[in-house]
């Protein structure tokens, strides 16, 4: 076993090897971008190595300067992690001809599936079935819509070295293929340095079924399925273990074309082998087909972990030094259920856009797993994927991790920055969902109801009055008090463009009567606080000026200062502002030029991914501030259209 290992990596994934290699005795190096000085991998690990700038390009895919961290820092392997330099098959080499240990898959295996198209063909080769589509190397246009039109729509259009759904459009009718083809080739240039694109059928009931492989370089194992259907925009929102519905038959089908993928290319550590399945007639062994394998850990893996008891990153260490297969397969079984939810920090109403701020209050579940790279009082940088925290629950049976992933995201507080805490409990507690009915499209389907925003319970709403006065806390239980008759005082909270005024009434040490809308509540200190007889709800933050309530989900306040009225919020739809920090990729318009409502205006890249700005309403350009390559911040003004008549 290694003495010591780097991770090239950061976050909860960082975070997550330590663990395994604190229970092996193994000394750990992180490195660090200027944005990640204070860290919480940084502070776990043994010892850190500054690398370089903020952006990924600065820092953390530098492989040269984490194979110098790792060197000089006396480390023996690197652990790669997953995204960033985990599937580049020239960093392998550079690991190993430093005279180091890549723990991971070898450069050939990578290559062999770090292409789509090429992977696929290979995987025929191996007698794993593949989706029919066009995975050839000619990219003119003109030959890729003639494939889409032979494969017969609805067909995906997808990046060969993609990944996490980015340059993955999918297109319906011959008539939208030159613009998806354009905005698919975008981001995957952008992502990925590589604007090659595949085409493929797509399944109209599809579910996306993957199965974690093991392998030592000569043999293989797989620890079953995960089902990851439960998707948005092809981005794994929900995932779980086993797959609902998943036969013997199809379990043991799907495991054998898994293990024939890792053997065909000599696959060493954990990968994940991923297949497409037409579940409109349940699962069946002759319906289901291979998409991509992914030579790396995936951000799942805590599901499979906890249904086989088995910690997936020991065996990397085990066998990247020099081990055997740890288990046969007949030694291996599946115990109970377990779900992982995946906790970002995105604006869900504004159509889950990634989101930055600082975690001033943080709190989880105590009952459940959780993955996390970030502590309270950390900041979600701009420059990073927005991911808060996994969120795993494990039970005897799917019913009963359904219900405790449902608690768990319930108990879970975040204030700081807007979440999609409130949208993932409403997945929990979808009863399709519930009932295991689920494909790719669940979450498009019902979105509107997944995504409606929750109005404030009357408990809530008094909870946030007591803490706007000061009252929430032991230290300003008698605020208010007067000892002849309560002193009337008036509390203004602002949610979005609607005010509440209320009225409280401090009656002694432990009472207080609230008035919400001509309705009177009593709120009563019982060691927690009380609202009309019930418990109130648990989790409430003052911080400024802003009140969080955790009841069921973040409710957020302003507390209006009656002195310091705010008369106008936003600028409206004369002007379009960027909804986050970025980069602006594109500009589609000028000055005097006539549009509609929804035309493009700009495209901003941002945490990975581009975010396409449209027009607010039917006008006129006046004035456009920023140019193609332009850094902006959130709120920066745009595009501006002239004032309506």
């Amino acid at each position: 076993m290694f003495a010591k290992i780097l991770i090239a990596n950061r976050g909860e994934i960082a975070c997550r090897v330590i663990d395994s290699c604190r229970r092996l005795g193994v000394a750990t190096v992180a490195v660090y971008s200027e944005a990640d000085r204070d860290a919480r991998h940084v502070a776990m690990a043994d010892e850190a190595v500054a690398i370089g700038g903020a952006a990924p390009a600065d820092s953390y895919l530098r492989g040269e300067a984490i194979i110098a961290a790792a060197r000089a820092s006396g480390a023996e392997a690197i652990h790669p992690g997953y995204g960033f330099l985990s599937e580049n098959p020239e960093f392998v080499d550079a690991v190993e001809a430093a005279g180091l240990v890549f723990i991971g898959p070898s450069a050939r295996a990578i290559r062999a599936m770090g292409l789509k198209d090429a992977a696929k063909r290979l995987m025929a080769e191996a007698g794993v079935p593949v989706v029919p589509g066009y995975h050839g190397a000619e990219q003119a246009e003109a030959h890729l819509a003639q494939a889409a039109a032979d494969v017969g729509y609805p067909v995906l259009i997808k990046a060969v070295a993609g990944g996490g759904g980015k340059g993955m459009r999918r297109v319906d009718r011959a008539a939208d293929f030159a613009d998806a083809l354009v905005s698919a080739r975008g981001e995957a240039r952008t992502a990925f340095g590589n604007d090659a694109v595949l085409i493929e059928k797509y399944v109209r009931a599809p579910r996306h079924i993957e199965v974690q492989v093991f392998g030592d370089g000569s043999d293989a194992v797989h620890l079953f399925e995960r089902d990851c259907s439960l998707q948005r925009r092809h981005q794994k929102v929900i995932e779980e273990a086993p797959a609902p519905g998943m036969t013997p038959e199809m379990r043991a089908a799907m495991g054998e074309a898994a293990v024939r993928a890792a053997k065909a290319i000599g696959y060493s550590g954990a990968g994940t082998v991923e297949f497409i399945v037409d579940g409109s007639a349940g699962l069946r062994p002759d319906r289901f087909w291979f998409m991509e394998m992914n030579t790396r850990l995936q951000v799942e893996h805590p599901v499979t972990e906890a249904i086989t008891g088995i910690d997936l990153v020991q065996w990397q260490l085990r066998v990247a030094s020099g081990e055997g297969l740890p288990c046969r397969q007949e030694d291996l079984s599946i115990t109970g259920h377990a779900f992982e939810a995946r906790l970002y920090a995105e604006d869900v109403p504004a159509g889950f856009l990634p989101a930055t701020g600082r975690l001033s209050h943080l709190r989880f579940a105590e009952a459940a797993r959780i993955e996390t790279g970030v502590r309270e009082g950390d900041t979600i940088s701009p420059w990073y994927d927005p991911m808060i925290a996994k969120i795993v629950t494990h039970g005897p049976t799917r019913g009963a991790a359904l219900r405790q992933l449902a608690r768990a995201i319930e108990a879970t507080e975040v204030a700081g920055t807007v979440t999609n805490l409130r949208f993932l409990g409403a997945l929990a507690r979808h009863a399709g969902f519930g009932r295991g009915e689920v494909d790719t499209g669940l979450i498009e389907r019902d979105l509107a109801s997944l995504v409606a925003e929750a109005e404030p319970g009357r408990a809530a709403l008094v909870a946030a009055v007591l803490a706007a006065a000061g009252l929430w806390e032991d230290a300003w239980r008698l605020s208010g008090f007067t000892l002849w008759a309560p002193l009337p005082r008036r509390i203004t909270l602002r949610r979005g463009e609607a005010e509440t005024a209320a009225v409280i009434r401090v009656e002694g040490p432990d009472r207080v009567r609230v008035e919400i809308e001509g309705r009177e509540s009593l709120a009563e200190r019982r060691g927690d606080w009380w609202i009309d007889g019930a418990k109130a709800p648990g989790g409430v933050v003052r911080q400024g000026a802003r009140v969080e309530v955790f009841a069921g989900g973040a409710f957020g306040f302003d507390v209006v200062d009656p002195l310091e009225r705010d008369v106008a919020h936003g600028a409206g739809a004369d002007v379009t502002l960027s909804p986050m920090p970025g980069l602006v990729k594109a500009v589609f318009v000028k000055a005097a030029q006539t549009v509609a409502r929804g035309d493009r205006l700009a495209v901003l890249e941002a945490m990975k991914m581009e975010h396409t700005l449209t027009a607010a309403r039917d006008g006129v350009v006046a004035e456009v501030l920023v140019a193609a390559g332009a850094q902006v911040e959130a709120g920066a003004a745009l595009v501006r259209l002239e004032a309506e008549a």
